[in-house]
């Protein structure tokens, strides 16, 4: 029986299954991660400890015997700065939340470059991107040019760094190629243009390749099979081969996605990208990113008190409605549809009446509002959609499930398995043995119940008073 371990590398933890040639999750393991905030609007984890997370995981699974194969969904746009001699990285990882290159941004967009990015990358430029952080580094971290000249730098996603380790490889897949801003996604080559733009450079990136390449064997000789990001890996986990359906992930931040029929130029703030990239060809879509989602309600329960998501997730459900409460959990600007980075947490339609459930109900919410801002805006794009498949932690909350049914006015197909992105990328290691993966057991259906046009109003009031 074939068996593939599947790392999961996310921001809060990395978790791995091991999963055989039926769909059975043989085993799973997780380990935690943190993530520092040094500087306001900063976000960066330590490398080294991404790594041991990784070896964590995969040392938890290895009594259970020797896979046939790995494969990795990772978290996107965190850059990775490493020396290629001593295997130590450079810095602290920027993860995507770090909006230190924000400025920069700025004044790339002033200066009238961001309709040329977006033409070679699907990607208008935000802080959230690696072009823009490898610029950074290079000009802020004393050692990076230096080993730059000598050919010892080595700059890339999660996927690239963890690949490294695990194989002494230096390569990176095209789904995660192509959220750098520094991928031609029609050439499907790193750009030396775009990195001159961004102070960046493509002699430190690794070599892009399809998600189902043969990227490299351990020390063991286990193979490396398939590479995807991780909101790539979900909609490929859902089973999604065709356009017409939205994949979301709620997780700390939320990723949207839609496949289209080819390259598509978004009009409504959402993003071009590559789904996935296999011997069949090339995957495109639109997607959203969301900054702050599922974090919103662990942000809420720290303010009132609770001790986690699930007590706000209750004390929500003991009001009927918000009080006329709304919450825009703009904790580090607003991502897409609206793109604003000087939007702030904003907290609107307090009285006397207001109560802390009042509170929880409105951070709950936050959560399908913004949702159903980028569900809203791929149908601008792209025309209509027939419902929205939701994996990640918090799609295990049926009332937000409920709420997300009852804010699209479609149904909402809630997965019951929590490793969909793992599942995904295992699936496409799969196919080195001709193995079409049974994706698990049929989705819980939520049906729209309640009409969603005054609290869809409500939102987008306080929307409004958030970007003020």
């Amino acid at each position: 029986m074939t068996r593939i371990l599947a790392i999961d590398q996310g921001t809060s933890s990395t978790k791995a299954i091991l999963v055989d040639e039926t769909g059975a999750i043989l085993a799973r393991a997780t380990a935690p991660l943190t993530t520092q905030y040094p500087h306001p609007g900063w976000a960066e984890q330590s490398a080294s400890a991404i790594w041991a997370s990784v070896q964590k995981v995969m040392a938890e699974l290895a009594p259970h015997g020797r896979p046939d194969g790995i494969a990795i969904a990772n978290q996107r746009e965190t850059l990775v700065i490493w020396d290629r001699v001593t295997g130590q990285a450079l810095c602290p990882a920027p993860i995507w939340q770090c909006r230190r290159t924000a400025e920069a941004s700025a004044r790339l967009i002033a200066a009238g470059h961001d309709a040329q990015v977006v033409a070679a990358t699907g990607l208008g430029i935000n802080p959230l991107f690696p072009a823009g952080k490898l610029g950074w580094v290079l000009k802020n971290i004393p050692e990076a040019r230096p080993l730059l000249d000598q050919g010892r730098l080595c700059a890339g996603t999660v996927d690239a760094w963890l690949l490294w380790n695990l194989t002494g490889e230096f390569a990176t897949d095209h789904s995660n190629a192509s959220r750098t801003q520094l991928f031609d996604t029609r050439n499907l080559t790193f750009s030396p243009d775009l990195a001159a733009l961004f102070g960046a450079a493509t002699a430190c990136l690794p070599a892009p390749r399809p998600s189902d390449s043969l990227f490299g064997k351990t020390a063991e000789g286990v193979p490396v099979l398939a590479m995807m990001g991780d909101s790539h890996a979900a909609l490929y986990g859902h089973g999604v081969r065709s356009p017409g359906t939205v994949k979301a992930t709620y997780g700390t931040g939320s990723s949207l996605m839609t496949l289209t029929p080819g390259r598509v130029a978004s009009s409504h703030g959402l993003s071009g990208t590559i789904a996935w990239s296999n011997r069949h060809g090339t995957a495109h879509a639109l997607e959203g990113n969301i900054t702050v989602s599922a974090q919103a309600a662990g942000f809420m329960a720290g303010l009132l008190g609770l001790t986690s998501a699930s007590e706000l997730s209750a004390l929500a459900e003991s009001v009927p409605d918000s009080g006329g409460v709304a919450f825009v959990p703009a904790l580090a600007g607003l991502g897409a549809p609206h793109w604003d980075d000087a939007a702030r947490g904003t907290v609107t339609g307090m009285t006397h009446g207001t109560t802390r459930a009042h509170l929880a109900r409105a951070a709950i919410e936050a959560i399908a509002h913004q949702i159903a801002d980028v569900f809203t805006a791929m149908e601008a794009d792209g025309g209509r959609l027939s419902g929205l498949r939701a994996d990640g932690g918090a799609s295990g909350n049926a009332f937000l499930m409920q709420r997300q049914a009852d804010f699209l006015n479609r149904p909402v197909l809630q997965s019951p398995l929590e490793e969909v992105g793992a599942l995904g990328a295992a699936a496409m290691a799969f196919t080195h043995f001709g193995v079409d993966l049974d994706l698990g057991a049929a989705p819980q259906t939520f049906a729209p119940k309640a009409d969603p046009t005054r609290d869809r109003a409500l939102w987008a009031s306080a929307l409004r008073k958030a970007r003020a």
